[in-house]
């Protein structure tokens, strides 16, 4: 609007100057809503306009301190120089759009401003807030209010239903404290663990890789100097951040100077710091073990019994849903990222020689974003897929896989998860353990970004074996044969004696590295062996490559007759974190919309009645004894239904009862409004319709329970024109 204004009076000039200075101008307001240039493309543009406003500078400097004073060229430089200036700024305004602007087109201040209106209400009206705020509360600890713990609860008995009803799972239900033994043979308690930096003045703690997060993307957001080439830099650092080791965390905190957020006090070298609560089992502290970082462990050690419960059959699963513990070095991020937390997790086990799924059909024409890694290593977005073409192109490693991405694609939804900010994006090479098969992530958009809620990952067989190499006990599978086969085994038998001398201590490590090696890598091993005398082999458990020598190993394939197939399954596992996929609901569901008088924003919660903390509210219209006898007669039948209600018989108008409920994301409203009949209210549209008294229950229960919709109620009940004055 001001380059429009500056414009409108520059062109009433004849001055051949000023018309050259409005031809630059109208160039430079032209330019100003194309977004569609990259930030590298910007940044390199935004440093030739300074480059060409410091050499016009310094001509100008120039001329008015040469010996021949010429005014008419004096005044075409400095035009020159605004022109150039304000073609800086304009340069300096679209970069700072583009970096500022997230995928969905908003920008970063709205994004912040939006989820401060969020988390205002979710904290006013109580569905969660710090724990024990009256001593100032603990970071990353929360409680859930009445409405938060009702919310969750219905996630919670919707997922059961989904899942564990649908596909005949198994639940079990397994202690939060674990002996140190069982984390162990997991790898938790050498591996789990992030990088950590202290504050070397006053010994507060950080997480390192979110300080250089931060650092980075503060600078590409908020530093319009820097080069294309600084930029590039910057956004390969947070391409592979999770890949960098300690020595390259803490080089970089170095290099770039930064330092501790709230004192800037120079910082520690980053060190690993394991992020399990630790603890001992008994009152003699000689049994040493940790509150469950996950739940899946509990699954996994009981896989034998719950292989023979199932009748010795594959494929089966087994889910479980309780709480985890994280001690998180710096919590952040409200519920998304928090010390205490409810998992659901399901472990499907299957023969890894068979991973084909008989339900695959029902979801393989669902279509939904996804983000392979193809796409993410070329710098593309994700885009729409079928999920039937991606199993079959091989981008989803198998059906098994793909049926339960679909499953929670369908779960997601149904809860009220935006489909247009839902999306499934593949692990990058750097993130994948090098046992699994495949892994996804569902990640919810927010306020926050992206954030990831469910993972999907064919773990393979990695867990199962690790237990049974641990427990001794095998954790095996068998596939009986109708008549005996001869079959080729691979046998690979370690040198306990050569190894022990070679690594000592690491010598148990090392045995059963190579012990778990699949026939590929042994095979591939052998011949190495047999052409090299030796080979570099990858200890995952030590972390780095130890030499295999020709004596240290003897790698062979026997014929032998079997009758049966002795293997150990693979598992499939989705992974939820309910409390992210909460918070995510909750801004999902949010909006505002004016009141009656137009003279403030009223907030809603759009809940489905399906996760919805209470499914309707009993409103006497006036406040009469008669009208509150009808309305506890509702009450008790809402009850009978299995149906959670709240009744309000204050005296507040019904206009502020139906905001108050509103609120809380309450789906439906009951005003009593005579003794035989009355109005049902939904929420978002604000129609009503008219439902005798006998009927009320029965017409709530049907649509809460989704056996019909609110439409399917408007057609066969007569609509209620309401007031304005029934609305607030």
């Amino acid at each position: 609007m001001r380059l429009a204004c500056v414009f409108s009076i520059v062109a009433k000039s004849q001055n051949p100057i000023k018309t050259l200075f409005r031809r630059h101008l109208s160039l430079v307001v032209s330019a100003l809503p194309i977004m569609a240039d990259s930030e590298e493309s910007l940044r390199r543009a935004l440093a030739e306009k300074h480059a060409a406003v410091d050499a016009q500078a310094e001509a100008v400097r120039a001329l008015k301190a040469g010996p021949a004073f010429a005014p008419a060229e004096i005044d075409a430089a400095v035009e020159s120089l605004k022109v150039l200036k304000v073609e800086a700024a304009a340069a300096a305004r679209r970069l700072q759009a583009a970096v500022s602007r997230n995928v969905d087109g908003s920008i970063a201040g709205s994004r912040e401003a939006f989820r401060q209106a969020v988390v205002n209400t979710l904290e006013r009206r109580l569905f969660y807030i710090p724990s024990f705020k009256i001593y100032r509360g603990v970071a990353g600890l929360y409680d859930y209010g009445p409405p938060g713990c009702a919310v969750k609860s219905n996630v919670l008995a919707f997922w059961r239903q989904h899942f564990v009803l649908e596909e005949n799972m198994l639940e079990v239900d397994c202690p939060c404290v674990t002996p140190e033994i069982v984390l162990k043979a997991s790898g938790h308690v050498d591996k789990f663990t992030d990088l950590m930096v202290k504050d070397e003045k006053t010994g507060t703690c950080y997480r390192a890789d979110h300080l250089l997060k931060d650092y980075c993307k503060e600078k590409l957001e908020k530093d319009l100097t820097l080069s294309s080439e600084k930029a590039a830099e910057l956004k390969h650092i947070l391409a592979v951040l999770d890949d960098l080791s300690a020595d390259e965390v803490g080089a970089k905190i170095k290099e770039y100077g930064i330092a501790a957020p709230d004192t800037k006090n120079p910082l520690s070298d980053p060190y690993p710091f394991n992020l399990m609560f630790q603890t001992s089992i008994g009152p003699s502290g000689l049994s040493p073990g940790y509150m469950r970082p996950e739940t899946a462990q509990g699954i996994f050690v009981n896989f034998k019994d719950l292989y023979y419960y199932n009748g010795n059959k594959l494929p089966f699963a087994a889910a479980q849903i309780g709480q985890a513990f994280r001690n998180e070095i710096s919590p952040r991020q409200g519920l998304l990222r928090v010390r205490e937390f409810t998992l659901a997790e399901i472990e499907h086990f299957v023969d890894p020689e068979d991973k084909t799924h008989p339900k695959f059909v029902d979801v393989s024409n669902l279509e939904f974003l996804m983000f392979p890694r193809k796409e993410q290593m070329a710098g593309e977005s994700a885009k729409p897929m079928i999920l039937g073409e991606a199993v079959s192109k091989g981008t989803v490693n198998n059906e098994t896989l793909g049926y339960f991405i679909g499953r929670v694609y369908l779960f997601l939804a149904r809860l009220g998860i935006d489909k247009d900010r839902l999306r499934f994006r593949q692990h990058l090479p750097n993130e994948m353990a090098h046992y699994a098969a495949d892994c996804w992530d569902a990640e919810i958009e927010c306020s926050y970004g992206w954030i990831e809620c469910v993972g999907i990952a064919d773990r393979s067989a990695y867990d199962l074996r690790a237990h049974s190499e641990k427990s001794g006990v095998a954790l095996v599978a068998h596939e009986k044969f109708s008549e005996s086969r001869e079959v080729e085994k691979l046998v690979i038998v370690p040198s306990k004696k050569e190894l022990g001398l070679a690594f000592k201590g690491n010598q148990k490590m090392v045995v059963e590295a190579l012990e778990v090696m699949s026939e590929k890598e042994a095979l591939k091993m052998r011949a190495s062996l047999e052409s090299k005398g030796e080979v570099d082999f990858h200890v995952c458990t030590l972390g780095k490559a130890v030499v295999i020598t020709k004596n240290m190993v003897s790698i062979n394939i026997e014929k032998k007759k079997e009758h049966q197939r002795v293997f150990t399954p693979s598992v499939i596992e989705p992974s939820f974190g309910i409390g992210r996929i909460i918070y995510c609901l909750f801004e999902h569901s949010f909006y505002t919309r004016p009141s009656k008088s137009e003279d403030e924003q009223l907030n809603v919660f759009r809940f489905p009645p399906l996760v919805a903390p209470i499914k309707c509210t009993v409103f006497p219209l006036i406040k009469t004894q008669k009208f509150d006898d009808v309305a506890k007669i509702i009450a008790r039948s809402l009850t009978a239904a299995g149906i959670s209600h709240i009744i309000d018989i204050t005296g507040t108008s019904i206009g502020k009862r139906y905001a108050r409920t509103d609120e809380i994301g309450v789906p439906f409203a009951i005003t009593v409004d005579s003794t035989s009949s009355m109005t049902i209210r939904e929420r978002d549209s604000k129609e009503q319709v008219r439902v005798s008294i006998d009927e009320v229950a029965n017409v709530v229960k049907e649509v809460t329970d989704g056996q019909s919709t609110w439409a399917d109620i408007m057609w066969r009940y007569p609509a209620h024109a309401a007031s304005l004055a029934d609305e607030e």
